[in-house]
Formats: C-alpha cells, structure tokens, sequence
C-alpha cells in the first residue's frame, strides 16, 4: 500500500464514522501520512484525529478512538495505535519491516552488494606498509560488492595512505590484527594492543562476533523447540525500530565504503548492528510455558536478518564470523 493509498483508506475510515453518527465532521479532501516520528511506532502515522478534534468538539484522543476501529478493519492494514495527543499509527499488513527482513534472508551475505560502481576500475597506488596494504586487500571486496574492480599496485604518487601502524599487529592475530587496522578512520593511528583479545563489552571486535553467535544459537535452540524464523511484525519488541533502520541503512554503507574507499564506515556500522540486536533477542524464545507463535517467529527472523548483515560485513573485512563463541 502506498502513502497516497493509505491516505484514502485514512479518509474512508473516517467517512463511516460520519455515516455511523460517531464524528459530526466534513470529511476532509486529504490526510497527510507520514513516517512515524519519534515515540512512534509501525510503518505510517496521520494526524487526522488532531485535525478533526476542533470542527468534532472532541478531544484528539477521542476522536482517535473513534477512527480507530474503522481503520482496524481496513484491508492492507495490520494494526493501529494511538500515541500522544491522539497521533494514528498503522503497520501495514506486509510492512517494510517485514519486506526488509525477508530480502535479507532471500539474499543471504549478499545483501548490500549493488551496482554503484559497475564498470569502475579503482586503481590503489599503495606504500610498503601493513596497513595499507590489508586496507587494499578489504577494498578489494568491497568495490567488488559494487560492481567495482581495484588494481593495486607499489607506486608513487600513493594514493591511498592511512596512517601507518605503529608496531607489527600480527601477535593478534588474523581477526584482532585486521579489526586493528580496519576500524579506525584511515586519519587515525590504529591501536595495537591486546585489548582487541579480549571477551567483554569493551571489545568493538567481540561485541560484533558475539552478537552473530547469538544470533545463529538462537536459530539452534529455536529448532529444538520446533519452529522456525518467518518474517512478520516485530514492532512489539523495544528496539526492533532501530534495529531495523540499520538494516535497511547497510546497502548506503557499503557503497558509501567503496566509494569513499572507508573501510572503517563498514566496521563501525556493523557496530552499530551489533548493539542494536541485544535488545531483541530476549524476546525470541518463548518463555516458560509459553507456546511458539508468529510472533516468536518474526523475531526469530529478524535477529538472523541482523546476523546475516554481521556475517557478510565480517567476510567482506576478511575477518572470521563464529557461530560458537
């Protein structure tokens, strides 16, 4: 359903309850939807109650909850609350939540990948450094997720020069050392130090790899209590708006990284995605006696949603994504 669409539906729901004697109103030539602001929730909001308190001698609140069950009823929509001053809110029957969290899951770790710079050759003029040379190496990848293609070579005039390193990273390891260099913005001196081992919430690098673990877990235990992830509305869950505004936000990312040549702009998203997810997950997994539902299943699917994200950000950094941690 459309804006313009749902604009309509708006309108008809308050034409039956003129018809109905519940609104002594004329019914207005158009109600403005709009995404919902903050404190607001589903995929559309409308402020035709606010609107119409004035010409109804009603309070908004009231004049909402009188729309309300018209609206309700509505074919495409698929639920209504009222917030604030009497502000509608409407979740469409097949949200773009929904849609969102079903395209990643279709589309796997290659969600994001796009055509920006189709038929594009990026030629990386590269010093005998570390650093650059892993930052190269990601770049790769990530044009390649583009449509892109690099070319790297030790030349002068260098055109790609992140600070360099201070000390060898690689008593870190292959993923410690490459989040080492890839995190920080190429201006900033990479810090090479142990706190990139260790297992607390301290660690960017652990934050990220262990909320893809959780993820994947949670499918595993959802398994052994017979169901699994189909998208669907998740907007009952504290969190799931953001989290899935930055899910939405990944395919900008990643070609904002290969066109910037920033891998730093993907690490610190899948930051982001990371904290995002911790919300959500208590709320897959029934509780107790509870029985699995729709909505353990969309949540389910959104939390593997969010870990595919992390899965493929991860690959394209070379950088491992466990699924036991």
């Amino acid at each position: 359903m459309t804006p313009v669409e749902l604009s309509r539906t708006v309108l008809h729901a308050v034409r039956r309850a003129v018809d109905a004697g519940e609104l002594s109103v004329t019914v207005p030539a158009r109600a403005v939807v709009a995404p919902p602001g903050a404190g607001g929730w589903g995929d559309y909001a409308t402020n035709i109650a606010l609107q119409l308190a004035r010409p109804a001698g009603q309070p908004p609140l009231r004049v909402a909850e009188v729309i309300r069950p018209y609206l309700v009823g509505a074919d495409g929509v698929g639920g209504v609350r009222i917030t604030g001053p009497g502000f509608l809110n409407i979740r469409l029957q097949d949200s773009a939540a929904e849609r969102l969290v079903r395209q990643i899951l279709d589309e796997g770790t290659r969600y994001g990948h796009g055509d920006a710079l189709t038929g594009r050759i990026v030629d990386l003029r590269i010093p005998y450094e570390v650093r650059a040379e892993v930052v190269a190496d990601v770049l790769v990848r990530i044009v390649g997720s583009q449509g892109g293609r690099v070319e790297i070579e030790h030349a002068e005039p260098v055109t790609l020069r992140p600070v360099p390193a201070p000390e060898d990273p690689s008593p870190l390891g292959t993923d410690a050392a490459r989040w080492a260099l890839l995190h920080p913005a190429p201006h900033d001196r990479p810090r090479i130090t142990a706190d990139h081992l260790v297992q607390r919430e301290s660690n960017p690098l652990f934050r990220v790899r262990y909320a893809h673990a959780r993820t994947r877990a949670l499918g595993r235990n959802a398994a052994d209590l017979g169901f699994s992830a189909e998208p669907g509305p998740v907007d009952d869950v504290d969190g799931s708006g953001e989290l899935v505004g930055l899910l939405a936000d990944h395919p900008r990312v990643l070609a904002a990284a290969a066109t910037h040549r920033a891998p730093d702009r993907l690490a610190r998203h899948l930051v982001s995605v990371a904290d995002a997810v911790w919300p959500v997950l208590p709320a897959v997994l029934p509780r107790g006696a509870e029985k699995p539902s729709a909505a353990h299943r969309a949540r389910l699917a959104l939390a593997e949603a969010a870990g595919t994200v992390l899965a493929g950000g991860l690959s394209l950094l070379g950088i491992d994504a466990p699924e036991h941690l």
